[in-house]
């Protein structure tokens, strides 16, 4: 798998995985791959959001550092 594959391409991958494993007749080995494939898809996915929600934890925070600045002042 990519490691620079965005949070959309990765859901999208994650939904056609989860269809055909639903839906297609697939060998137990074929479908253990694609179940390894959307577990390291699931990961991803969850790294990219902890990412986002650091980085806005991180804005937030300067932001409310900035106000409590300017109200001392």
């Amino acid at each position: 798998m990519k490691e620079d594959i965005n949070f959309e391409d990765a859901m999208e991958k994650l939904e056609k995985i989860a269809e055909e494993l639903e839906s297609e007749d697939l060998s137990l080995d074929a479908s253990v791959k694609k179940f390894e494939e959307g577990m390291e898809l699931s990961k991803k996915c969850n790294e990219i959001l902890q990412n986002a929600e650091k980085k806005i934890t991180v804005l937030i925070n300067g932001e409310e550092q900035n106000f409590s600045v300017n109200n001392e002042e």
